[in-house]
């Protein structure tokens, strides 16, 4: 099971047609989801005694789908597919010409040059939310999110069709997925980024990492102890988490350009779009037992990005790179940002892959 069925098995309790309960979850008629950046399956449970709220539910976990990366795995929460589908395939791709950056909808390596009207959100990813099917069918949909996300173009791409609260922090999050849920039949999609952040800066399972997991702990306390009767508390993820170990340069190697027309994706996930069948056994030999170097049609068949449309294929790249255990492909010259961080994600890895999915059901009065 992935976190494409997430929503749909949620929706099915709120009497929307068409979504099945394949998670086989509780049905309720107000519904909170709270997704919680970077909380991976293995990591919380690793860390359990510092998330005594979050461990004391149901110990259940489901696959982020690929690759592990942030905007994929949000997509798919609002869409109710995987990669292949809903064509949101990592970090950054290739859309045609552009290489889109799809958290900030900009052109990759340039956050000031901004694609939403080149790239435009609702044509780029094109199939309609699970979330404006929730609210024809007369659901109240809210997403309580962070204010930068309002407008933004991942949030137009799969996120559309429900109405959005901008938060600031812990407080009003908290509050304002409990107020989205004051009525009958009705449905918070809550989103938190910081474990996340610190986990890329100071790796997950560090002491600053392990105090954002308690503060963590405690949002989804609050939540909970706030609810409506009968409401039901929903916590995920949407991917892990690794430590950098070995670290290679892609702009320091090159051997590893020839035949090279665009690198697209992040440090644990690369799509390779080239000029000659030569760079596969090149990438192979080079990476040996430190990535999975598949090609495009290979990858597809072996499902890493579930069913693929056309939309999506040519997005993939000709060649993908995934990389196993903890090393990273950097760029150390065309992708300065990445250079000092310490936690990365988008592989295949169960550490990447495994995500919570955490049920707490309010009971009735």
């Amino acid at each position: 099971m992935t976190i494409a069925a997430v929503v749909p098995s949620l929706l099915s309790g709120l009497e929307v047609p068409g979504v099945d309960n394949t998670l086989g979850l509780p049905p309720a008629r107000r519904v909170v989801l709270l997704l919680v950046d970077g909380l991976g399956h293995e990591l919380l449970r690793t860390h359990a005694a510092h998330a005594p709220f979050l461990s004391s539910l149901t110990d259940r976990s489901i696959d982020a789908g690929f690759p592990s990366s942030t905007a994929t795995s949000l997509a798919s929460v609002g869409t109710g597919l995987l990669s292949g589908e809903h064509g949101i395939v990592g970090y950054t791709f290739a859309v045609g010409e552009e290489v889109l950056n799809s958290l900030t909808w900009s052109r990759a390596g340039d956050h000031r040059h901004d694609l939403r009207k080149a790239l435009v959100p609702e044509v780029v990813q094109p199939h309609p939310t699970v979330f404006e099917r929730a609210a024809a069918a007369g659901v109240a949909v809210s997403t309580v999110a962070p204010l930068a996300h309002r407008g933004s173009g991942l949030t137009r791409a799969v996120l559309r069709g429900s109405w959005f609260r901008g938060v600031a922090g812990f407080g009003d999050l908290a509050l304002g997925a409990v107020a989205a849920v004051g009525q009958d039949r009705s449905f918070c999609y809550a989103y938190h980024p910081d474990l996340d952040t610190i986990g890329h800066f100071y790796g997950p399972g560090s002491p600053e990492w392990v105090m954002q997991l308690e503060f963590v702990d405690a949002l989804a306390s609050r939540i909970a102890s706030r609810l409506p009767a009968g409401s039901l508390f929903v916590v995920t993820a949407d991917h892990g988490m690794i430590t950098a170990g070995e670290r290679i340069d892609f702009d320091a190697e090159p051997l590893l350009w020839q035949g090279v027309r665009v690198i697209a994706g992040e440090p644990r996930v690369r799509y390779l779009h080239t000029e000659t069948a030569e760079v596969l056994p090149v990438w192979r030999e080079f990476l040996g037992d430190r990535a999975d170097v598949l090609t495009r049609e290979d990858a597809v068949a072996a499902g890493w990005f579930g069913p693929v449309s056309p939309l999506a294929a040519d997005r993939i790249g000709d060649v993908v790179v995934a990389m196993k255990g903890t090393a990273v492909l950097l760029r150390g010259q065309a992708e300065p940002s990445w250079n000092g961080l310490r936690g990365f994600h988008g592989a295949r890895t169960r550490e990447e892959m495994a995500i919570p999915l955490l049920v707490h059901s309010v009971p009735s009065v």
